[in-house]
């Protein structure tokens, strides 16, 4: 009779090296929160323990950044014709604290952004009728603009 081996990859040194691997794959498809890669592997089945202490590598390794995730997030998400509202709100779901959130947030015309986003959805012409405003206006709202984007946008168009 043969003797079974044990298996070479069974154990925490394995779970480690997979996690970091797999975790790896992800950061080199595109940034992730330490949130978001903590509910990955987790879900993949890695111990918790273990992707905590990965994750705290990866981070020291410079591979995982939060205000590196942040960063490449709000410019991702403006581009799209998002605003701060709902921006600031994702961000918060993946973990994010409010200290790297609002430097990120700051600096953007959001005003201006506002406007791309209506003329990209509606045209570049201006809306007559409060109704059509009305509508506009919840459209913005839904993107994640606030009522003094939407009210310094509609200011400047010429009304009945």
């Amino acid at each position: 009779m043969q003797r079974s081996k044990p298996k070479p990859d069974s154990g925490p040194a394995a779970d480690a090296a997979a996690a970091r691997s797999r975790a790896v794959q992800l950061l080199a498809a595109r940034e992730h929160s330490a949130l978001e890669l903590r509910h990955k592997l987790g879900d993949r089945g890695f111990p918790l323990q273990v992707v905590d202490t990965v994750l705290a590598q990866l981070a020291a390794d410079g591979l995982q950044s939060d205000a590196r995730f942040v960063e490449q997030y709000v410019r991702s998400r403006v581009r799209r014709g998002f605003g701060p509202v709902r921006i600031r709100a994702e961000l918060r779901e993946r973990g994010i604290g409010e200290a790297l959130i609002a430097p990120q947030l700051d600096g953007w015309d959001w005003a201006a952004q506002a406007e791309g986003a209506r003329c990209k959805r509606f045209g570049g012409g201006v809306p007559r009728e409060w109704k059509e405003r009305a509508r506009q206006a919840r459209f913005l709202q839904m993107r994640g603009f606030g009522s003094e984007h939407m009210g310094a946008l509609f200011a400047q168009l010429p009304g009945d």
